[in-house]
Parts: C-alpha cells; sequence; structure tokens
C-alpha cells in the first residue's frame, strides 16, 4: 500500500458510517482489518447499536478481504509511510514509539537473531542430544524412543518443579492452561493443586521456559513426567514417583534436565553437529549484509554482542556472509567483521548487564583469549570477549536511549537491557510467521465468535437490576468455549503463543512492557527506511473501544435534576464576589505592610492556582528530543538556566 493510510477509526464513526462503507464494500483490505481489530478489542458484554451494526456490516465482508491484513494490530500502518511489502511477515510491530533517526548505535545478538535456526530440525537435534545425555547419567534407554514433536511446546510456559506441571499463564500467575505429562488436566482438578487457579511467580518453585533454545527442553519435561508417571515400575505420588524405597520428585527431574541441556549447550556436540551441517540448520539470506551495510550507511554504527565464543561464533557468521559478492551484487566479498564497529563473545547475558566480567581480547587467528584485562578504546576490526555493560557504553560514548538492541532472549536480551541501562529493544519473534498465519487464515472463527458475543448481549437487552427473569445463557458458553477451543487448537496443543481465548499470555505481557517494537525477522527492517517513525498505536480501554466519539451526551439520571439558571448564576456571583474580597484584603494588607502570620503566608503564595500549558509539555514519544527542530514559525522554549546546568550534567 503506497502512500498515505486512511484511519479507519477516526473516518468510519458510528453505525451508519460503518454499515454503509461495507455494504458498498468501500474499504480496503486493510480498512476491514482495522475494523475487525477495533470488533475484536470489544470484549465487554456491549450491547449499543454501534456496536452491533458493526458486527453485522463486518459479517457481510468476504473471509479473504478481511483475512487479507488483520496482523495490523500494532503494526504503524497509522502513519502515511509504509514499507515496501504488504507481506504481514515482513512487518515491524511497535508497542512504543521509536524513531530510527536518533539511533545512533544497532546492537545485535547471534543465536536466533542473526543466525536464524531452522525449525523444527535444530530443536529436533538438541532433543536427541539431551535425551542421549540423560540415558549416560543413568535414565532408562527407553526415553531415547522419543521423537521430538514441534505441535506441543510453545515459549513462555512455567514448570512447576513441586507438581511437575506445564502450565501457561496470565500475565498474573492465573492459569490458563495445566499439562502433567501428555495429560491436560481438568477444570476442578487444577482447581485442587492450585487454589483459585494461580501460582505465584517463585523462582524456587517455577522455572520459565521463555527461550528458543527452551522449546526441546520443555517437550522433553513432558516426556519425562508422563513416562515415569505411567510407567508400571513406579507409582505415582503427589510430588514424584516411587519405587520402593526409591523416591524420584518431579524437582529433580527437572535439574536433571537442566544440567544436561547445559552440558549440551557448553560441552557436547550440539555445536560441532551444528557447524558440521550448515545448510540443514541454519538459514542463510544475502538480505542480512545488505541490511547491515545500509544501516551503516545511514550513518549509525553497528555492534555485535553474543554469549557464543569465538571459534563457533567465527564459523557461523562466516557462512552467513559466504557469498560471491558483498552487500551489493556489485561490490567484492568481504568478512563478516567488517561489517560491525565493535564485537563482542562470551558476553554472558544477563550478567553482561550488571556486574560483567573481565573484558579481554580475542586473538583471531587462534581463538585464544590474550593476557591482561582490556582497559583502551575498542578498536574496529578486533573481537572482544566478556566485559560489561557500563564500561562498554562508556567506550563508544553512548547513552542509553542512543542504543537499539536486536535479539529473541525475553530476559537476557530485552528484559535487562531495558530495566538496567534503558536500551531501545527490537525482539525477535520467529513464532509470528506461524501466528499471522493462522490470524488471517482462520478469520471465520474470529468473525463466529464475535457474533456470539453480539447473540450473548441480545439476551441480556432491555434487563436491569430490577428483572425476575434469568436468561439461559449455558448454550452460547459451550459455543464460545467450543470456539475457543478451535481457535487455539489452529495454533498448536498449548494454543497460541500471545494468548488463550481473550486472555493474554505471560510472553505477551513481556513482549508489550519490554520490547518496543518486535518482528518475526531482524530482516524486516530493509522494508523501512532509517529515517522511519515507528509510532505506537493507542491502547483503547474498555471505556473507549466500546463508546464511540459522537456517542450523544445522556441527561443527568431523574433524581439529579439539572440546575436553574438562577441558580448557577447565584452561585457564579457568590463565588465571584468571594474571590474580589479575598483579593482586595490581601492587597490592602500588602500595602500597608501588615506583619503576621496570617499576612507572611498570603504574600508567599506566588500563584493561587495552575495555569493551562500554552505550549507541548506533554511528552508522549519515548525517544522525543527537545533537540529537534521547531515547527516553522514557532520558537522553541528555552529552559531555564538551573535545568540547562542540571541537563549537561547528566
Amino acid at each position: 500500500m503506497a502512500g498515505s493510510v486512511v484511519n479507519v477509526s477516526a473516518t468510519v464513526r458510528g453505525a451508519a458510517g460503518f454499515a454503509a462503507a461495507a455494504a458498498n464494500d468501500s474499504c480496503t483490505k486493510a480498512q476491514c482489518s482495522e475494523l475487525l481489530l477495533l470488533l475484536q478489542s470489544n470484549n465487554n458484554d456491549d450491547d449499543s447499536n454501534n456496536y452491533k451494526s458493526r458486527v453485522a456490516a463486518l459479517n457481510n465482508i468476504e473471509c479473504q478481504n478481511v483475512a487479507a491484513e488483520t496482523t495490523a494490530i500494532t503494526t504503524a500502518t497509522t502513519t502515511t509511510n509504509e514499507p515496501s511489502s504488504n507481506a504481514p511477515q515482513n512487518a515491524v510491530f511497535v508497542n512504543r514509539s521509536l524513531h530510527l533517526e536518533n539511533i545512533k548505535y544497532y546492537g545485535f545478538d547471534m543465536d536466533y537473531t542473526l543466525a536464524e535456526y531452522n525449525s523444527p530440525q535444530y530443536e529436533q537435534l538438541g532433543f536427541n542430544l539431551v535425551k542421549e545425555r540423560l540415558v549416560s547419567m543413568g535414565y532408562p534407554k527407553e526415553i531415547l524412543q522419543f521423537e521430538y514433536d514441534p505441535t506441543f511446546p510453545v515459549r513462555g510456559l512455567w514448570f512447576d518443579t513441586l507438581y511437575g506441571n506445564l502450565l501457561k499463564v496470565d500475565a498474573y500467575g492465573n492459569i490458563l492452561v495445566c499439562v502433567h505429562g501428555f495429560e491436560f488436566i481438568k477444570h476442578h482438578q487444577v482447581y485442587e493443586l492450585y487454589p483459585n487457579k494461580f501460582l505465584k511467580l517463585d523462582e524456587s518453585r517455577v522455572y520459565v521456559l521463555n527461550t528458543l533454545f527452551n522449546l526441546p527442553e520443555t517437550y522433553l519435561l513432558a516426556c519425562l513426567v508422563d513416562f515415569f508417571t505411567n510407567s508400571s515400575e513406579f507409582v505415582r505420588v503427589e510430588r514424584g514417583i516411587k519405587a520402593g524405597d526409591f523416591l524420584f520428585t518431579y524437582k529433580s527431574i527437572f535439574q536433571d534436565v537442566r544440567r544436561a541441556v547445559d552440558w549440551v549447550h557448553s560441552d557436547g556436540d550440539l555445536k560441532r553437529r551444528t557447524t558440521q551441517n550448515m545448510a540443514h540448520y541454519v538459514k542463510k539470506d544475502k538480505r542480512l549484509p545488505t541490511v547491515l551495510s545500509r544501516i551503516r550507511e545511514s550513518g549509525a554504527k553497528l555492534f555485535m554482542l553474543t554469549n557464543s565464543d569465538y571459534t563457533y561464533t567465527n564459523e557461523i557468521m562466516t557462512y552467513l556472509f559466504e557469498f560471491p559478492h558483498g552487500a551489493n551484487p556489485d561490490e567484492p566479498h568481504r568478512d563478516w567483521k567488517t561489517y560491525f564497529d565493535v564485537i563482542v563473545v562470551d558476553a554472558r547475558k544477563p550478567l553482561f548487564f550488571d556486574e560483567g566480567t573481565v573484558l579481554r581480547q580475542v586473538d583471531t587467528k587462534t581463538g585464544a583469549l590474550k593476557i591482561g584485562t582490556h582497559i583502551g578504546p575498542l578498536q574496529p576490526g578486533q573481537v572482544y570477549s566478556g566485559g560489561s555493560c557500563e564500561l562498554f557504553t562508556k567506550f563508544i560514548n553512548a547513552k542509553g536511549k542512543d542504543v537499539l538492541y536486536v535479539g529473541d532472549h525475553i530476559f537476557g536480551d530485552i528484559l535487562k537491557s531495558k530495566k538496567i541501562r534503558g536500551w531501545r529493544t527490537f525482539l525477535i519473534v520467529p513464532e509470528l510467521v506461524r501466528e499471522l498465519h493462522v490470524w488471517t487464515d482462520e478469520c471465520q472463527l474470529f468473525a463466529e465468535l464475535q457474533n456470539l458475543d453480539i447473540k450473548l448481549g441480545d439476551l441480556y437487552r432491555d434487563l436491569d437490576s430490577s428483572a425476575k427473569f434469568k436468561p439461559d445463557i449455558s448454550q452460547l458458553r459451550n459455543c464460545i468455549r467450543d470456539v475457543t477451543h478451535k481457535m487455539d487448537m489452529s495454533y498448536g496443543m498449548m494454543g497460541s503463543l500471545f494468548r488463550s481465548g481473550s486472555r493474554q499470555t505471560f510472553f505477551s505481557s513481556q513482549v508489550v512492557r519490554y520490547a518496543d517494537v518486535y518482528a518475526a525477522t531482524l530482516l524486516n527492517l530493509i522494508y523501512y527506511p532509517f529515517s522511519y517513525m515507528f509510532r505506537a498505536p493507542s491502547m483503547l480501554l474498555p471505556h473507549e473501544s466500546t463508546v464511540a466519539h459522537d456517542q450523544a451526551h445522556q441527561p443527568p439520571p431523574p433524581h439529579l435534576p439539572p440546575a436553574t439558571t438562577a441558580t448557577v448564576r447565584g452561585a457564579i456571583s457568590s463565588s465571584e464576589e468571594i474571590l474580589a474580597t479575598t483579593l482586595a484584603k490581601e492587597a490592602k494588607e500588602a500595602k500597608d505592610g501588615k506583619e503576621g502570620k496570617d499576612l507572611h503566608r498570603a504574600s508567599s503564595i506566588v500563584h493561587t492556582r495552575p495555569s493551562t500549558p500554552t505550549v507541548v509539555t506533554h511528552t508522549h514519544d519515548e525517544d522525543y528530543s527537545e533537540e529537534e527542530e521547531a515547527p516553522a514559525g514557532k520558537e522553541q522554549v528555552k529552559k531555564p538556566a538551573a535545568e540547562e546546568k542540571r541537563d549537561t550534567s547528566d
């Protein structure tokens, strides 16, 4: 979509405009998408004719038209600039406004960011290696029969080490889905284990499986719990399994799996097997050198910050940049290190963002660390190991909001860099490709759910607190439950990464809270100019999304009649007289030089009431800078000297 985009929420107001636009087929696919999103924000029982007309009109639009771009939930479609490609998976989605022109440093993680791994092949490899390690630790050989199933695990699950359950929870710890092994626990059983279907996030009991590296681990935990629970050789007890005098708790199973996973990643064959068959496990895209080169051309600098060691990093990055040409077909090939201004390996994130480790230089010929601590400036073309964010930003002379860090790890990359150092954050979510595919292809399920919501509202129409009649909603509730289940199963066994029915997941809440922008891949930056302003959409609350702007003003309730004109005038006159008397008294006291406590208090009041600001004082964009040029014909408001001094000292 080239050119400006019509803001449907502003141009199609009320039931009449909505119905007319839909009936005449005058709304574009993007507009239909936004209309659907407006409807989906109305999850409360909205009985207004306006809302009903919107849904009725939407149902007259062909499902294919709605499906084309329903992914515009948080993309910057309200701005006048559009990316070159309209494919949903090529978009960058916005939580907080981000002006790329203000970014001076772009930082990148390597694993699952610069280097995208093929799924499920890479997860299958890790799963098999951890199984083999567990067998070598004494686990029964029967577990080698398990095969990785990519339709089961999803990121963001909690593993309860007390009861051995995988939990899908919302932002507050309310349990949405509970699985013991491969058994999905029923509603009443969940209440028996977790009062009020709630679990507090306690690190001594709960482990959050937040990363892409956790996917094989998630499925293996389910496999092991199911295996031991259903084995005839063991007896199931509340907190584990038992065989004679032998007790095997779920926590010990979890600890063994954690040790096995860490060993596979640090000392095992995962890296060796990956580098032996790069084409099978690692994606290669010729757009990568192009994107990095264009970032540099925009005037920004680039750095890579990875937890991987130099040897593995060098092999992966060499493969990714192994093209006969450079960033462009007419340029010669160049080494991958030349695309970055600074390279840091063995960063040990999230420790890097806190106290950090010793900063040392790497011998790129041998991969060994040079002796001594590096205390000088960071040199282009060199590779460094360890260090801390404080020292790193000092060397590159960067402030927090100057840096945009791109990574896939919600905790190690995004949360810590945002909370501790104030970096701008770009989260990579490869699962978005699948999520967007379901969101568009299963649009009929979303429309059906909206119809059911309307029918539910109709049952309560014209009923108030005096009603004795109780409508039967059991059938509708069953239908809503069934449609919601179909929606969840469209994503996989554990449902969507971001939601369960109408409830957002714990992972989703972290994305909204800590990721300024997010996308399926960093390569989506190729579709935007590096002066682009990612504008965050308004996040409507229920009272904003269900009440139209043009809704008529409602008169006061009958038991509160409006005040008469005479009463109002009398009140105003009385107030003015009191104010005039007070001001005259204060002026007289000041003039006469009367001393005393009351006079001192009155004369010390500089302002008796606040003044409405006449210039812009409310900053809505996180990266707004007063250094930006003021609008034509207006002068920037000069700061008081004290404020200028305070700013320069930061």
